[in-house]
């Protein structure tokens, strides 16, 4: 949010306000597009939407174009660049800001790319953000409850997405990839001429023979006569569900058949994504963006039938989102794990130690006890450092959730720097030393 639109907001009624936001953003997003001359225009476009998977689905989708020979540019919640020649995202942003999404497509374009992957927010859409953005195929990963304080309800967040794919059709062409597992499905083809479901229960396109590993997944991807075997090295089931999204997208744009299943396997991982921490130790370490009761129960239910030892969460809740989800994802942590410890995440200016109860009282209902298999620390690195300790045997497993890729930490005095891969690291290298 710019300075000028940080004042008006004080200056008005929130209800105002959240009427006539969306047109600042799409004044900065016509004036951002003119700027930097409409630079998408002669792109082939391709945006990913949905509550959770979005980031993961991203990077393999362009990972497999960029194996094919494609000149490939990509802009997600984690990363963003050309190629192989990817950075890293600093801003706690899933879609930037008109006048910086404008720009770094514009430098792409300098660079060459024809083919654009970009990960579109719920916010950027509602927002009129990606205006000018002339998307050709449109996914849709899943759609549960997130966001709701700033959409209000779930409708309202549901047809936000479904703007994606309303607004698609770059170059004469549209089409869809749609999750049919998910509830929504119908209504996300419906808002488009062309499109093909995929799904691990339903769809056109459906995974088959699955075969779960601690560090990878195997399945086979069929659509009528033609069948790819695929391996993602991303682990968890709900990562079979986004590299079927990935072939979809792949059988459109023309891929052969060996461009898939090798441009699938050649993603060694993306960072804070199920992202396996290993300095020696003898249990197993996983850091996930997880953040939402969805995200949690696709997480722990991959999770808890690959641990046979003890299941220990650590995590949070942000302050100034969504305070419906914090008991639910209490619960769901509590129900599945042996241990949860709760701490910060991104608490910003509200009272951490409240949001651990929200949380806490979620976990009771899963039948938690605080200090016997549940313990409040407000302190994140201090509550790593405990958690690394409560895991005993080869068959423990520890996952680290709600903080990911994020490279800073906002508490009231503002943001730190931070990444949660790092602080894991140094826990375990710290736990060897002993």
């Amino acid at each position: 949010m710019t300075d000028i639109r940080k004042i008006v907001k004080k200056l008005i009624p929130y209800k105002l306000f959240k009427q006539i936001e969306p047109a600042g953003h799409l004044a900065e997003a016509v004036l951002a597009n003119i700027r930097y001359g409409f630079p998408s225009r002669d792109m082939h476009v391709i945006g990913v939407t949905g509550t959770n998977g979005k980031t993961t689905t991203t990077f393999l989708i362009a990972k497999m174009l960029h194996e094919a020979g494609f000149k490939v540019g990509m802009l997600s919640t984690v990363a963003f660049g050309v190629g192989d020649n990817i950075q890293s995202q600093i801003e706690h942003i899933t879609t930037a800001q008109a006048n910086i999404l404008q720009k770094r497509i514009r430098d792409f374009k300098r660079a060459g790319v024809e083919w654009l992957v970009l990960e579109t927010s719920s916010h950027s859409l509602a927002q009129y953000r990606t205006w000018g953005i002339p998307y050709e195929i449109a996914v849709m990963t899943n759609v549960t409850n997130d966001h709701l304080d700033y959409h209000g309800t779930f409708e309202n967040y549901l047809q936000a997405k479904r703007r994606l794919f309303k607004i698609a059709g770059g170059n004469g062409r549209q089409f869809g990839v749609v999750n049919a597992d998910d509830s929504s499905a119908q209504k996300f083809i419906d808002s488009i001429p062309r499109s093909v479901s995929y799904g691990i229960d339903a769809g056109k396109l459906r995974a088959s023979n699955i075969k779960l590993a601690a560090d990878h997944s195997k399945f086979k991807a069929t659509i009528g006569r033609d069948s790819y075997d695929i391996r993602v090295n991303i682990p968890g089931e709900f990562n079979i569900s986004n590299s079927l999204a990935a072939v979809a997208v792949g059988r459109e744009v023309g891929l052969t058949k060996k461009q898939i299943e090798d441009g699938i396997a050649a993603l060694a991982g993306v960072e804070g994504r199920m992202t396996v921490v290993d300095e020696g130790q003898s249990f197993k370490a996983i850091v996930d963006f997880a953040s939402t009761p969805d995200a949690f129960e696709r997480l722990f239910s991959s999770v808890r039938p690959v641990t046979n030892g003890k299941l220990i969460a650590v995590f949070g809740s942000a302050g100034r989102r969504d305070e419906a989800k914090r008991a639910i994802q209490g619960e769901i942590a509590g129900r599945y794990s042996d241990e949860v410890i709760l701490t910060e995440e991104d608490d910003r200016d509200i009272d951490g130690n409240m949001i651990l109860e929200q949380i806490a009282e979620g976990a009771k209902k899963a039948g938690k006890t605080i200090d016997k298999d549940m313990f409040l620390i407000l302190d994140r690195k201090k509550a790593i450092d405990f958690a690394v300790r409560r895991a005993k045997t080869a068959n423990d497993t520890v996952v680290f959730l709600g903080k990911g890729h994020e490279k800073t930490i906002e508490r009231a005095d503002g943001a730190h720097p931070w990444s949660e891969i790092e602080t894991v690291k140094k826990a375990l290298r710290k736990l060897a030393s002993r």
